[in-house]
């Protein structure tokens, strides 16, 4: 946090360039409507997807092919490796330094995603918690052999029942998190989280949210699903399980491997399979705009209103921005 926030300080000093956060659902369209915003704006894409940071999990993922990402620079794809662990912290650790050089070169930093956390620690810093205790760490990994993970969601469940309705049943790291900071001061992280506030925003920052109406989102979400079987998620998920990444890695866990890694098991049909990712990305595409509706300083629009988005961001930037150091690429 500390790196972070030495840099938005320095970026204060010299009239900072600000940030454009472009939030929105899964199958929205982000991906498109950033590389189109880039042509019109001197802005370098950062990304804000939680799952696109992993090296090897292309389809799944729906990472910008490499011709877009060719077309305008991409940031913080391909940075971890499946067993990797990566949440929110790192995120912020990998985005600061990347922020920083793009506005250092006098581009707009356009960060690109649904993961709403991520979006949050970036612009509002990360909720204070206790270091981590090597001792009661160790305790918990042992608890976890000898009990099951399950044992230690249910010990969630029960000091941090908030917290746990939040975070799946396999997520081990943020469980073992959680019940850490409880152990360390008796306090639930939901509860610190709460005391946070995160009130005080580190840099200018102009937030985007884009949309479709409900029935055309949940179209484009079973269209993605069907073009990623076609396109071989099936052999995408075989392959990372070939290579040692066993099916209860967070990242495995995730949309689209979790089923597929289930039906190679035998466990379900490669239907069911098919039927659960819709049906699943359906509930996350709902979760996700419940989020940022919740921010109101996210401007709201229809995907599709590109001129629209183009023209507040463009008059936002003249607001915020020292006059001279950003200007608008012309077509």
């Amino acid at each position: 946090m500390s790196r972070f926030s030495d840099f938005s300080k320095e970026a204060e000093q010299r009239g900072a360039i600000p940030l454009i956060l472009l939030a929105g659902p899964t199958a929205a369209g982000k991906t498109s409507l950033s590389i189109e915003l880039c042509a019109r704006i001197s802005a370098e894409i950062v990304n804000a997807d939680s799952m696109q940071v992993y090296r090897r999990m292309e389809i799944g993922t729906a990472k910008p092919t490499l011709e877009q990402r060719r077309i305008v620079p991409h940031h913080l794809i391909d940075v971890v490796d499946p067993d990797e662990p990566f949440d929110a912290a790192r995120y912020l650790s990998f985005a600061g330094p990347v922020i920083e050089d793009i506005q250092k070169r006098g581009k707009l930093p356009l960060v690109v995603g649904g993961a709403g956390l991520y979006m949050k620690v970036l612009t509002l810093g990360l909720c204070p918690g206790p270091p981590s205790d090597p001792e009661v760490k160790r305790r918990l990994i042992a608890d976890e052999k000898s009990k099951g993970l399950g044992q230690l969601y249910g010990d969630l469940l029960r000091i941090d029942p908030e917290l746990a309705a939040r975070i799946h049943p396999n997520d081990r790291q943020r469980i073992i998190r959680a019940l850490e900071v409880f152990y360390l001061g008796a306090v639930p992280l939901s509860t610190l989280q709460k005391g946070h506030g995160f009130k005080e925003q580190l840099l200018p920052t102009i937030k985007v949210f884009i949309s479709r109406e409900r029935e055309v989102l949940y179209e484009r979400i079973n269209r993605r699903v069907d073009r990623m079987i076609e396109s071989g998620l099936k052999d995408e998920v075989e392959g990372l399980l070939a290579m040692g990444y066993p099916a209860e890695l967070k990242s495995m866990q995730s949309l689209g491997y979790r089923q597929i890694a289930a039906h190679i098991e035998g466990a379900i049909s490669i239907h069911e399979a098919v039927c659960q990712i819709k049906r699943d990305t359906r509930r996350y595409a709902k979760r996700q705009i419940t989020w940022f509706r919740g921010d109101r300083e996210f401007r709201p629009f229809e995907a599709d209103d590109v001129e629209g988005i183009h023209d507040y961001i463009r008059r936002a930037i003249e607001q915020l921005s020292t006059p001279g150091m950003v200007h608008e690429n012309t077509r």
